[in-house]
């Protein structure tokens, strides 16, 4: 049985982080191509953002998280502090507002790879909660045991 993942209430700069990666969507959405936008708050301090790419071939998509992170490891940062990402709704959908999502499987794998130690943010019974990146990813697979 899986438990949840209490996590631990966000800091003044993960509102931020909320607030930079909310604005990027709101200013980018664009129906079949981005839907959610990533942020990313290094070690240094510095944020760096990122769009997901949608493409009708789904293998070529990318998310935002890892566009995001290439990113900040383009700009040099040595370690991660944490990263959030927000969902644009369609449309057609009821409630119009821009949500703080869980990172798919895939990323989860790479952000325990590329940032481990990192909070992650996520919505847990309607309050941002960080997560230790390694908390969402149990028993990792490993190449060396």
């Amino acid at each position: 049985m899986n438990k949840p993942f209490p996590g631990t209430p966000i800091t003044a700069d993960d509102q931020t982080l909320i607030g930079t990666a909310k604005t990027l969507i709101e200013q980018r959405y664009l129906e079949n191509r981005h839907h959610i936008a990533s942020a990313v708050r290094g070690a240094s301090g510095r944020v760096y953002t990122g769009l997901h790419l949608d493409t009708y071939v789904g293998r070529a998509s990318v998310c935002a998280e890892a566009v995001a992170l290439g990113a900040a490891m383009a700009g040099g940062e040595k370690g991660i502090a944490a990263i959030v990402s927000v969902r644009h709704p369609r449309p057609r959908e009821q409630h119009q507002d821009c949500k703080v999502v869980s990172p798919c499987g895939i990323c989860r794998e790479m952000l325990t790879d590329f940032a481990p130690g990192a909070a992650v943010i996520l919505m847990r019974d309607d309050v941002h909660v960080r997560v230790p990146v390694e908390e969402l990813l149990p028993a990792k697979y490993r190449r060396h045991p």
